[in-house]
């Protein structure tokens, strides 16, 4: 897979997507704390956390939309495809809580709303594997072979080809 956005020669997208979905971990993390008990300002660290994983993730998706101009037909653009398929149901489920906890007093997290934040946190989880079968994908496509390792080699630089030695 060959991306327009990268980073030494790796998509940035799938990098991106750890970002978000951190974020979208700890607040569902800080949303169980608050549920289970504890002090009231957890639940409006879970609601600002995630809506700061919202924003990542709408940077995240930007770098998707740029890569799928680039993905040929075939078993990569259907991961592609499915990738921000899968991370754009997570961010939703995310951004149905947070819209429904906006408008609450205190923004803290009742155990329906954890449930669906958990429910969304398992569907990243399909985006992060998708996510490391696109890295293994690229690489495997462009993993340069033999002296080909060697040919964006800068003239003047200290490497060198030395034949073994015979015994």
């Amino acid at each position: 897979m060959q991306s327009r956005l990268r980073v030494q020669g790796h998509p940035i997208q799938p990098m991106l997507v750890t970002f978000p979905f951190g974020l979208f971990v700890c607040a569902a993390v800080f949303d169980l704390a608050d549920v289970a008990g504890g002090p009231a300002f957890l639940g409006e660290v879970g609601y600002w956390t995630a809506v700061a994983a919202l924003v990542a993730a709408g940077l995240t998706t930007v770098a998707g939309m740029v890569d799928l101009w680039d993905v040929r037909a075939g078993r990569t653009s259907r991961t592609v495809l499915m990738f921000n398929l899968v991370n754009a149901v997570m961010a939703a489920l995310f951004l149905l809580s947070c819209l429904i906890r906006a408008s609450a007093p205190q923004r803290g997290a009742t155990g329906v709303l954890l449930a669906a934040e958990l429910v969304a946190l398992v569907v990243g989880a399909v985006g992060v594997a998708l996510g490391a079968r696109l890295m293994q994908q690229f690489d495997r496509a462009t993993e340069p072979r033999g002296f080909e390792t060697f040919a964006d080699v800068p003239a003047g630089s200290t490497v060198e080809i030395a034949r073994p030695r015979p015994f």
